[in-house]
């Protein structure tokens, strides 16, 4: 009998144990291309406040698709539960639920993603064990607000994300501009 799964996972990656980071990681077994699909998570969309009764491992599994919603796993232990954070990653998002390849991934590396890519509330806050030589110690809901980020993870945001950071510039180029819209000349 087969095991009912909620998600998709690619074939090319295997659930290992990663003790350094405290559990599981997936890892490639077959050569990864840039912008190749690595997962598609399924699952139950819930608002916040709903996600704060579910039990922490469904919390810490789910991922914010959009600035009130989160989709949390149905059951907990499927691969695709098991990508995880760093601060150097090989994966981004290509919409609010799919996630692939930024880079070429070779046999034997982690496939993990920057959880500000999607992440924007703190519901999630942890101590980052990376080991990248760009860690930022601790993770949180308004890293996705630094630039240096947001021009590295350029077009691999959540939808919601990239709007707000969208929002952001034009309203600091408006403030740049003595508040005119950036297509407006004075021909004075």
């Amino acid at each position: 009998m087969e095991i009912q799964t909620f998600s998709y996972c690619s074939p090319k990656l295997e659930l290992r144990p990663c003790p350094e980071k405290g559990g599981f990681g997936l890892f490639a077994i077959e050569p990864i291309s840039a912008g190749e699909l690595l997962a598609m998570w399924g699952g139950q969309v819930v608002t916040s406040e709903q996600l704060q009764y579910l039990p922490v491992d469904r919390q810490t599994h789910g991922i914010q698709i959009h600035e009130d919603l989160y989709l949390v796993p149905v059951t907990h232990g499927e691969p695709a539960d098991y990508f995880n954070h760093s601060c150097n990653p090989n994966c981004g998002l290509d919409s609010p639920i799919s996630l692939v390849a930024m880079r070429d991934i070779e046999v034997g590396e982690e496939a993990c993603f920057d959880y500000a890519m999607s992440d924007s509330s703190d519901y999630d806050e942890f101590e980052c064990h990376c080991g990248a030589p760009n860690c930022r110690k601790t993770i949180t809901g308004r890293d996705w607000m630094l630039p240096e980020l947001q021009e590295r993870y350029f077009g691999f945001f959540s939808p919601y994300l990239q709007r707000r950071i969208e929002k952001m510039r034009e309203e600091i180029q408006l403030k740049g501009n003595g508040n005119k819209p950036a297509n407006i000349t004075d021909d004075r």
